[in-house]
């Protein structure tokens, strides 16, 4: 066989092959914000639950796109080894006080078991972040108020 007959044939394939590789990478990419919306999800579904602590709540400017960061600085222990994590939250302003984070918080983290480093404090549907104690009134405040007939 002539060589020369295989060349429109090898060309032909290469034309295909680059052809497909530019179209299967031009698929939709997601933008970074779904990417983390779907981590924060996996991780909520999926996620190991351990005790951590919030060490700080920092507000930064950031100076290309002139917004504001969020980020919640925070630190657990898995398997004998400290992580000390950030997470933006800057779009889940909504679910949290930024007041009441303060350096010390006891909070819950979910984590990745394959990958502890992987690792979140609140999401859309699961929040860590610990309330203090609730308040009770005074005992005479009971009193008067007649809950204490009640019970």
């Amino acid at each position: 066989m002539n060589p020369a007959r295989l060349y429109p044939i090898f060309a032909f394939g290469a034309v295909a092959a680059i052809a497909g590789y530019a179209l299967l990478s031009r698929k939709n990419k997601k933008p970074e914000e779904q990417i983390e919306r779907e981590r924060r999800s996996q991780l909520t579904l999926a996620g190991r639950i351990i005790d951590g602590n919030v060490i700080d709540v920092l507000e930064l400017e950031n100076d290309e796109s002139e917004r504001q960061v969020i980020l919640l600085i925070y630190t657990y222990d898995v398997a004998g080894v400290t992580y000390e994590a950030s997470q933006d939250v800057t779009h889940l302003r909504q679910f949290i006080d930024l007041y009441s984070c303060r350096l010390g918080l006891p909070a819950s983290v979910k984590y990745d078991p394959h990958n502890p480093g992987d690792s979140i404090v609140i999401s859309e549907t699961w929040s860590g972040l610990r309330k203090s104690p609730i308040l009770m009134p005074p005992k005479s405040a009971i009193h008067m108020g007649g809950l204490a007939d009640e019970a």
